[in-house]
């Protein structure tokens, strides 16, 4: 069985202590999550592991076996941008691997030159190495994970793509290599919810091990069986998915707590006896003080990474907040709005969702103010304060100082409860100590960015909300943190969102993006989605009529159909305009729901007219593709 070693691993940066003498076992079939707020590490660790750094000293910590292969994706992946997709996916240095490049290089310039006779001997080559190698199974999952993961132009350099598609090229390549060990550091980044359970089943068949950093806690508790959590420079280990580790968490906390109270009681006993100045101390009271001594040492041992603390108060909103009317937006002939009218009052929590590329962030840019509709009408309410947490930071100058950067926006900030609160404390919240404020950005990790790039936003006040696929860089701390923020939030909340349980949390209603223009809305958060979407999905099981026999007869050849009957045939003229009412009816329930406001309870009413119509208006489609086959 191939296992990796890590023994007494240290490492420093700057002033932080990374790992101080860090030590654990990757087993086969592991499958282990890595947990810890931003900053603790998590990257740092990862490139450790994949070669890419080294711990503090000559010492290797890292070992393995000599055949032992590590495929890493990382946040930034550095892939050739000369490189088409297909060599891309196909790098792994394994002979099956290569054989199957070969063979899809074949066979694209099959498809591309398929009359030149030297392209047709290349191909027929590479069908008789894939033969000899017993290769195709490879190609089949090859295949499997390339389409599963929306990857389909092969041809394509990598230049050509966007980042997201870059990130997904990347991880097809890592999967499909297949080796002893997979790093993944957010590996559901850029990946559709569809995509996000394919993925879940994939790991949890895979034949090797993985170790992975993820925010998406659903996808932790479907995958994982060990946790490991950095936290101030020490990894503590533990059995199970990612409820089990809270459990545990907790549990571990409230017995270092408790010795922790032991301690310091005995501490003062101590102390007290110390102070008495007993006279004619012998050995026996030496040892006595030397546990005085030791005491003193090892007090305050228990550390914990505080919970993120938001309590910034926010500006008054009116009635009037956002509305798009008739809207259209189209980018390069691909429709992304057409006659698209939203409605989002105060306290709206709105979560977009649904395919990559379909114009979820294009649809936050509208209401940001950053496009312009190309028709319609986008009315913004005087009262309105709006804070957009893009997926890429603005523009950090890395020789600024934290604090300098927060004094940007706003020397205090005022609090819920009425109160001025100064932006040192303000960082402090954020997990960020006094000793860092000084800290030149470009210092920072990427995680530590977003969360400083989030605290700048927040304490500017404002009443309105756009975040852009939050959950991708912050840590699992500060994101149950901002969750039950948002929950409190005053004022309106617009989300873009993979992250099923974010969207769980702070979504009660959603915009699912299908691509061309076509946009569900549904009252509900996101599991709800998914259960009503599978419901759908599920084939309607047809009973087979069968005609009774005599006993002793034979069962007489079915005649097959060639036109309708007379009932089919009235049920054909009218079906059409069935379908158009039942059509008409989804549109205006859909209409009533965008101008109901919070009331939730003829929502929900309204929510399941709409799936009760929907369900007709399937089975009247079926209907229809069935009668036409014989009209």
């Amino acid at each position: 069985m191939k296992e990796l070693t890590v023994s007494k691993l240290t490492k420093t940066y700057g002033e932080k202590t990374l790992f101080d003498q860090v030590s654990f076992l990757i087993h086969e079939k592991d499958r282990i999550g890595l947990i810890g707020v931003n900053g603790t590490g998590k990257t740092s660790l990862l490139n450790i592991l994949a070669g890419r750094d080294s711990g503090d000293g000559d010492v290797a910590a890292v070992q393995y076996p000599n055949d032992y292969r590590i495929g890493y994706l990382s946040q930034d992946m550095a892939i050739d941008e000369e490189l088409t997709v297909l060599e891309a996916v196909f790098q792994g240095d394994n002979q099956l691997i290569r054989t199957v490049r070969n063979y899809e290089a074949a066979l694209l310039a099959l498809d591309e030159q398929g009359g030149e006779a030297s392209v047709q001997r290349q191909y027929a080559q590479a069908e008789e190495a894939m033969n000899k190698e017993d290769a195709w199974l490879t190609d089949t999952n090859a295949k499997i994970i390339l389409q599963k993961l929306g990857i389909s132009t092969l041809g394509k350099k990598i230049k050509e793509l966007s980042g997201g598609q870059k990130k997904r090229v990347g991880l097809a390549q890592v999967l499909i290599d297949e080796p002893d060990l997979l790093l993944l550091d957010e590996p559901t980044n850029h990946l559709d919810y569809e995509a996000i359970q394919w993925l879940e089943g994939y790991l949890n068949q895979y034949r090797g091990a993985l170790l992975m950093v993820t925010h998406d806690r659903y996808f932790l508790d479907r995958v994982t069986n060990r946790i490991f959590e950095l936290s101030f420079g020490k990894l503590y280990e533990y059995k199970g998915n990612y409820e089990a580790y809270i459990i545990e968490k907790a549990e571990r906390e409230r017995i270092s707590q408790e010795q922790e109270g032991k301690r310091k009681q005995l501490y003062k006993q101590e102390l007290a006896w110390m102070q008495a100045g007993v006279q004619g101390r012998g050995t026996k009271q030496q040892a006595r003080i030397n546990r005085f001594e030791d005491l003193q040492d090892n007090l305050y041992q228990v550390k914990n990474n505080d919970d993120v603390e938001i309590n910034i108060s926010t500006q008054r909103l009116g009635k009037q907040v956002l509305e798009i009317q008739n809207g259209d937006y189209t980018i390069v002939q691909q429709p992304i709005l057409r006659e698209f009218n939203l409605l989002i009052q105060a306290r709206e929590r709105l979560g977009i969702t649904g395919q990559n590329g379909a114009g979820k962030s294009t649809l936050l840019n509208i209401l940001a103010g950053r496009l312009p509709l190309d028709s319609g009408t986008y009315i913004i309410g005087e009262t309105v304060h709006l804070a957009y947490y893009t997926q890429q930071n603005e523009e950090m100058d890395p020789e600024k100082r934290m604090i300098a950067y927060l004094q940007e926006a706003a020397e205090t900030a005022k609090q819920s409860d009425g109160t001025q609160i100064g932006v040192a404390e303000l960082l402090e919240r954020f997990l960020f100590p006094r000793f860092m404020h000084g800290t030149k950005i470009g210092k920072l990790s990427g995680g530590e960015k977003r969360r400083l790039f989030l605290l700048k936003l927040l304490i500017q006040q404002p009443n309105v909300l756009l975040l852009d696929e939050p959950t991708n860089d912050l840590d699992i701390a500060t994101l149950t943190v901002l969750e039950d923020y948002l929950q409190s939030f005053p004022g309106a909340v617009i989300c873009v969102s993979h992250d099923r349980y974010f969207l769980d949390k702070v979504a009660q209603k959603l915009l699912v993006f299908q691509g061309a223009a076509k946009i569900i809305s549904y009252f509900g958060n996101m599991s709800e989605y998914l259960a009503a979407a599978e419901t759908l999905a599920k084939p309607k099981e047809t009973p087979l009529a069968k005609t009774p026999t005599t006993s002793g007869e034979s069962d007489s050849p079915v005649k097959e159909k060639t036109k309708l009957s007379y009932m089919e045939q009235k049920e054909w003229a009218t079906i059409e305009d069935e379908i158009a009412l039942l059509e008409e009816k989804i549109t205006e329930l859909e209409e009533e729901m965008n101008h109901t406001g919070s009331d939730f309870p003829k929502l929900q009413a309204l929510q399941q007219e709409v799936e009760v119509t929907q369900l007709s208006l399937d089975e009247k489609l079926e209907r229809w593709e069935y009668l036409s086959e014989f009209s």
